[in-house]
């Protein structure tokens, strides 16, 4: 049993919902569809898709140089498939990825997408 005063160190399985409304935080982020699956964009560019083939997994839009870093990290959420090899996108598996670096991820994603006009409002 937990104490009210105590911060609960068991992290929680991220849902696609939760992606959504943080995206909604983000100027002209709207859902979409990619693939036939719900999608956040940004001026009409994918930042990240929920995957059809893999209940869990959302497909984040990254660097090469930032998916290198996160699937060199042992133990990580973050995974990839031969069909994302050589591509700018990281797989999230939202059963053990934690919230605060999907949000950072997906504020990354965003940045690199967003016209400068929305990038002004952040």
């Amino acid at each position: 049993m937990s104490r009210p005063d105590m911060v609960d160190t068991v992290p929680m399985a991220l849902a696609w919902e939760d992606l959504v409304s943080f995206a909604a935080t983000l100027p002209e982020t709207e859902e979409s569809t990619s693939y036939n699956t719900p999608a956040l964009k940004v001026a009409n560019k994918l930042i990240a898709r929920l995957r059809a083939e893999a209940e869990g997994g959302v497909v984040v839009m990254c660097s090469l140089e930032e998916k290198e870093a996160l699937l060199a990290s042992p133990g990580s959420a973050y995974y990839t498939t031969d069909h994302y090899d050589g591509h700018g996108s990281i797989i999230v598996d939202l059963d053990r990825a934690d919230a605060t670096e999907v949000q950072e991820l997906l504020t990354e994603a965003w940045r690199a997408k967003a016209p400068k006009r929305a990038l002004k409002r952040l």
